[in-house]
């Protein structure tokens, strides 16, 4: 069975996010916050800049961070699959801050999020 590969990157924008890129950083407005685990303390937040929105999931204290309208620094982010769809996340090597507020418009029409990835093996 073929592995995955994980691809290390450094700044991007929402539209250049692919599945399983890690180390990324990245700032993102927080259009929306939605609780989704009380017990847990999950969160999927919708967030965005001035190319894309893209699905943000937030666990524990990140949910404490995150508002609405608000600006985030993501460093060393991640981006995880979940039923075929991208989604970003910070886990214990990546850092959450809430930045000075950002200047872009948030492009609503392109959702990284709504792109349906099918895993597919090739036997060489």
């Amino acid at each position: 069975m073929a592995e995955q590969k994980k691809q290390k990157v450094g700044s991007k924008k929402v539209n250049q996010l692919r599945p399983l890129d890690f180390g990324v950083d990245i700032t993102v407005k927080v259009i929306s916050k939605k609780l989704i685990a009380q017990r847990n303390r999950i969160a999927e937040c919708l967030v965005g800049d001035e190319t894309g929105i893209i699905i943000f999931t937030a666990r524990n204290d990140q949910v404490d961070l995150i508002q609405e309208g608000s600006t985030l620094v993501l460093t060393k982010a991640k981006v995880d699959m979940f039923k075929g769809s991208m989604r970003l996340a910070v886990d214990r090597f990546g850092r959450i801050e809430v930045g000075a507020p950002a200047s872009f418009p948030v492009e609503q029409d392109i959702n990284m999020s709504l792109i349906e990835f099918e895993r597919v093996d090739v036997v060489v």
